[in-house]
């Protein structure tokens, strides 16, 4: 009788379970579980894709994260390479206006237009010597007039916009008259000077960017009072080779070299301090 009993109680127990459907319950959850656990994963992997064939991520130690950098950006020219061999980007395509005064030679300046024109802006150059800047009008923009030349205190206004920035390079000789057209929103204005002359202090004084090519000591002197420069490149400013530049402001400074690629050497030769 009690093994009828316990076999009786053991049927009933497993006919409860069974009308309660509990075994029955948890095979069909499991496959739906994993269903949307999976579902739940692709869709929090927005920037992964579906999830698929395992890979190996990029890691970088924390040590290591002040070393990274986006060199170039979408307003920005490759102006050359820094101390450490890094790519130092000029921006001057900004909504701001940003004058930059370079007291060096037209071999970078000329560079600077043909990078400029390549990242997408319009290169209007006021100079008296055309002839020297005509070649590379030409050249530039494979076919279409982003370099344009015009005599000096003959600069239309550009209609700088965002779509469509503007670099005027001003090669106007050592005393540069006030130009008609200034840095304006997208427009900036670099202003090259071969050496320092009376009016360098205002204009220095009113860059927002000063590039410095060798010059004399008593040159680097006086532009080391007018940029605070520290003694240690003071004493530099003579003695820097063809194609570098201190490229300084109130908050900074950098010695960078730029480098021509085989087509800027075709059309302008190599590197120059001298025109």
């Amino acid at each position: 009788m009690s093994g009828s009993r316990g076999t009786t109680r053991r049927r009933a127990r497993g006919s409860a379970e069974g009308s309660a459907g509990r075994p029955a319950e948890r095979s069909a959850e499991r496959p739906a579980r994993a269903s949307a656990e999976v579902a739940a994963r692709v869709s929090t992997r927005g920037g992964f894709g579906l999830v698929g064939p395992r890979r190996e991520r990029h890691v970088v130690a924390a040590a290591d994260l002040d070393a990274l950098a986006l060199p170039v950006g979408d307003d920005g020219v490759v102006i050359g390479v820094d101390a450490q061999g890094r790519p130092a980007v000029l921006g001057i395509n900004r909504p701001a206006p940003y004058e930059v005064t370079l007291v060096g030679g037209l071999w970078t300046a000329q560079v600077l237009a043909l990078r400029a024109a390549a990242t997408g802006a319009r290169v209007a150059v006021e100079t008296g010597r055309g002839q020297v800047w005509s070649g590379l009008a030409q050249a530039a923009g494979g076919g279409q007039q982003c370099v344009t030349l015009h005599d000096v205190g003959r600069v239309p206004p550009q209609g700088a916009s965002a779509g469509s920035p503007v670099l005027v390079i001003r090669d106007c000789g050592m005393r540069p008259p006030r130009g008609r057209v200034a840095a304006g929103p997208w427009q900036s204005v670099l202003t090259l000077l071969p050496y320092l002359s009376p009016t360098a202090p205002r204009l220095l004084r009113n860059s927002s960017l000063v590039g410095v090519q060798r010059v004399s000591p008593d040159e680097a002197e006086q532009i080391g009072r007018l940029m605070r420069l520290p003694s240690g490149a003071v004493e530099s400013l003579p003695t820097l080779g063809d194609g570098v530049t201190l490229w300084c402001n109130a908050l900074d400074r950098q010695f960078v070299m730029t480098q021509p690629t085989d087509t800027e050497t075709g059309l302008l030769g190599p590197a120059r301090r001298i025109d």
